[in-house]
């Protein structure tokens, strides 16, 4: 897998609620998290729904990503990045 690859984030902004029960968001387990910055690895990718929060991911070499309430975001295998919560999280996630 290349370096670019790794470092690819995919967002889709408040997708609708169609989209979600395609994909059984509600279903996934959730994540929260208090306001804090950290470093992480994706050993596989991430799928993940922001139910609350503002955060900025940086990947490791790459454009920082802001993502937050609304966002569907996947995280790619592979992936070393830095997570800064602005506002404390709440999210569905799966790992695939």
């Amino acid at each position: 897998m290349s370096t670019q690859n790794a470092t690819k984030i995919q967002i889709e902004r408040q997708p609708d609620s169609n989209r979600l029960n395609e994909l059984g968001v509600k279903s996934w387990s959730i994540w929260e998290k208090e306001v804090s910055e950290f470093p992480w690895t994706y050993d596989t990718s991430e799928t993940c729904y922001f139910l609350e929060g503002d955060v900025i991911v940086t990947p490791d070499g790459g454009e920082s990503v802001s993502m937050g309430k609304g966002d569907l975001v996947t995280f790619p295998a592979g992936m070393s990045c830095t997570w800064n919560i602005l506002k404390p999280v709440r999210k569905h996630y799966q790992f695939d």
